[in-house]
């Protein structure tokens, strides 16, 4: 794995804010192979239900990532839409869908090793 291409590491969660080494502090986040940033649910129409959509993971994609990481919120309320999880099995593409704390832990292990991308909700 290019180190200079591995993902940035989050550093902590809390309710409302989530901080990535190097990156000012988000409340939700994009993180992927050599960057982050924040994730503006309006770009791309996201909301708690249908859920994330398959151009919030195009992105992280794009920039890289060969695994991914879904956060689902604090209790779980963000759903994914399922024209993502279509894309993301059609493109071979393995997913961890956690709530958010279960979903920093595995981001984290797996940047380690892996090209992983993430999408990561602060609340809810």
């Amino acid at each position: 794995m290019d180190k200079s291409k591995k993902s940035p590491r989050i550093t902590s969660l809390s309710w409302g804010k989530i901080v990535v080494e190097g990156y000012p502090p988000y409340k939700d986040v994009k993180v992927y192979p050599g960057g982050s940033r924040g994730w503006n649910w309006d770009e791309t129409g996201t909301r708690h239900a249908p859920g994330i959509q398959p151009a919030d993971v195009e992105e992280l994609l794009a920039n890289g990532a060969e695994v991914l990481v879904l956060s689902k919120g604090m209790y779980g309320r963000l759903q994914v839409c399922t024209d993502t999880i279509h894309l993301l099995e059609e493109r071979g593409i393995p997913v961890h869908l956690k709530k958010t704390k279960d979903a920093v832990r595995i981001y984290n292990e797996l940047r380690e090793t892996e090209l992983v991308g993430g999408l990561f909700h602060s609340t809810c």
